[in-house]
């Protein structure tokens, strides 16, 4: 038995020697797994907030289109209100204009037909008849108030 057994007893030394460093590599192993395990779960919390802040970030860029399209409709429905009170105004100064124009051409027709009026022996009032009191008619008048009397002398 004595040729067995220290055969057996560098076997048993050797497995101890291999158990402790099976050990020793499963304890790192064990502390690897945890130490991933740990930067996973950190890893996965900051892809949780990267994606949480490109939400938030959608959210903001949809609301912003929102309101640029909003604003462009704005914009658009002023522009075709100051377009038709554009147009409105321009029609407005169309008329006026041939307002004047009719005016301004019955006014000097008007003009035109007083002026030829007496040109072709038309008058508008006759021409006041003037009436002479001759020499012999005319009488001296004495006022009663100054005792003078006038007479004139048509000579």
């Amino acid at each position: 038995m004595a040729f067995g057994f220290p055969k057996l007893a560098v076997l048993e030394s050797k497995l101890e020697i291999y158990e402790d460093l099976s050990k020793e590599m499963l304890d790192k192993l064990e502390r690897a797994v945890g130490t991933i395990s740990e930067n996973s779960n950190k890893v996965a919390v900051i892809l949780e907030r990267h994606e949480n802040r490109l939400d938030e970030g959608d959210k903001a860029n949809q609301a912003i289109i929102k309101m640029v399209t909003d604003h462009q409709k704005y914009d658009e429905k002023m522009f075709n209100n100051f377009a038709d009170k554009l147009d409105s105004l321009e029609k407005k100064v169309d008329e006026n204009q041939k307002m004047l124009w009719m005016v301004t051409i019955a006014g000097s027709t008007v003009i035109f037909v007083l002026q030829f009026l007496p040109t072709i022996g038309l008058q508008l009032t006759p021409a006041p008849k003037t009436s002479r009191i001759t020499a012999a008619e005319q009488v001296a008048w004495t006022s009663s108030t100054t005792s003078t009397s006038d007479s004139l002398v048509v000579g």
